[in-house]
């Protein structure tokens, strides 16, 4: 019985001890949690800066074709902003805001900014379209691909119309469900008055 209680004597005093000791591990456990998370967070937003670039020098590298099937020259579009509609013959908000985008298109620097509209439609859907509908930017196929597109630069959903607008390095600088106003791009690309 003596020898239990020296045990439980002994426990007694060394209990701050191991307190301490515990507090001293279970903050450092925090702080490492929390450094970790620091550095991982600022390592992902340079990630995610030079996975925006990859995604620009991609979309340029697609083999995109216009309505009639022709190869069109996306490297003609490096180094300028790009203002892509994800569009459909089919969908009425689309097909109500191509006039004013036509338009907008004739007030852009075209040596700085690229207007281009990606169909999600058949190609024989878009060139009837395109037959009776005046667009002054290229018109691309999309098919799938344009959908898979749309769904990588932020459009999860996969609705339609949607507008995103690049910056040469890829960053996203703004996205659109719906029908876009001639302020919102306004906003984005400062125009001026030619």
């Amino acid at each position: 019985m003596s020898e239990e209680i020296n045990k439980k004597s002994i426990l007694k005093k060394k209990f701050p001890l191991l307190l301490m000791l515990s507090l001293i591990g279970l903050g450092s456990l925090l702080l490492g949690i929390g450094a970790s998370y620091w550095l991982s967070s600022n390592s992902s937003q340079s990630s995610s800066a030079s996975s925006q670039a990859a995604i620009y020098q991609e979309f340029m590298a697609v083999d995109w074709k216009n309505e009639t099937g022709e190869n069109v020259n996306s490297q003609a579009w490096k180094n300028k902003i790009l203002v892509i509609n994800f569009w459909a013959s089919w969908c009425p908000p689309c097909v109500e805001e191509m006039p004013m985008l036509s338009a907008f298109n004739q007030k852009l620097d075209n040596n700085t900014v690229q207007m281009i509209g990606i169909g999600i439609d058949s190609p024989s859907n878009l060139r009837q379209f395109l037959q009776n509908t005046t667009v002054t930017y290229p018109i691309l196929l999309g098919g799938l691909e344009g959908s898979n597109w749309m769904k990588r630069l932020g459009n999860s959903q996969g609705a339609l119309p949607y507008t995103v607008i690049l910056n040469p390095d890829g960053k996203i600088l703004l996205t659109k469900l719906g029908k876009i106003t001639e302020k919102e791009l306004e906003s984005v690309l400062l125009l001026k008055d030619k």
